[in-house]
């Protein structure tokens, strides 16, 4: 290859050398999204049309957007959201503000380790659901109880995820920022904490929804508004298209959480945006 066949295939090429195809290839794949969704969609309203389901298992999907239209237009729809959504971001963030800084402690600390361990072990295997009971009876069954729920769902998962992802930080790394003359301070401000980062933020994702599961747990026990006392309350009723509005309302608002994530991330890791875009 010369030297001018090589500028010109670098110059017909996108940002970092990738061939200017590939977003080509993301609308291709876009399109399958959306022509597999409109299939599922198809299937669904023929099997509720021609009676091979019956509605008492299975609503048709125009009786669900009936009933999403309902709703929509009440407002209950928005106020259910609005409430399961800021009882997940309330719990989510204490949890990340107190598991963060633990895990790093901990990752980088022994003894902290060894001290924090032994409760690590014995609360890890309780699912959020068990701790119900007790949050009502300390609590009562307001909104500092849902909260509480998503706070013990969460913190467990997002400070295992710091640890490991402190613990897998390059000791090459701090060596070399030792040798250099940094201080503890300095290595925990340029090399631990941006070497960590990634993993952090990848358990902080996957914790995310682990904490909506949980704040629907607790409105289907104790709970007057959001979204999962919209289901709970519809299958009381025996609306079962209310059932599957609640589903796809928590669907969507998990996906635009997921979104709204991923542009945080991005803002706070800008040498990893060569890597997705």
């Amino acid at each position: 290859m010369t030297i001018g066949n090589a500028t010109e295939q670098v110059a017909n090429s996108g940002t970092n050398g990738r061939p200017k195809s590939r977003p080509s290839l993301i609308h291709i794949i876009l399109l399958v999204n959306v022509l597999s969704v409109l299939a599922f969609v198809g299937l669904w309203a023929l099997s509720t049309g021609l009676g091979w389901v019956a509605p008492i298992f299975l609503p048709s999907p125009s009786a669900v957007a009936a009933q999403a239209s309902k709703l929509i237009d009440s407002g209950e729809l928005w106020i259910a959201v609005l409430s399961s959504s800021r009882r997940v971001f309330l719990g989510f963030a204490l949890a990340t503000v107190i598991a963060v800084p633990l895990g790093i402690l901990m990752g980088v600390w022994w003894p902290a380790k060894a001290i924090v361990d032994p409760f690590v072990s014995l609360l890890r295997p309780l699912p959020s659901i068990t701790w119900i009971p007790l949050t009502i009876l300390w609590l009562g069954i307001g909104e500092s109880q849902k909260i509480a729920i998503v706070f013990m769902g969460s913190w467990l998962y997002i400070l295992l995820a710091t640890i490991e992802a402190t613990k897998r930080v390059d000791p090459l790394l701090i060596r070399a920022a030792r040798n250099l003359g940094a201080n503890d301070l300095a290595v925990m401000r340029e090399v631990i904490l941006p070497g960590a980062l990634p993993g952090i933020l990848a358990g902080l994702k996957i914790t995310l929804a682990i904490s909506w599961s949980c704040v629907l747990s607790a409105e289907m026990v104790a709970a007057q508004n959001g979204l999962g006392a919209l289901i709970w309350q519809a299958k009381d009723w025996g609306n079962l298209p209310l059932v599957l509005v609640g589903m796809v309302g928590i669907s969507f608002t998990v996906l635009l959480a997921d979104a709204l994530a991923e542009r945080i991330e991005r803002l706070l890791q800008p040498w990893e945006r060569h890597r997705r875009s």
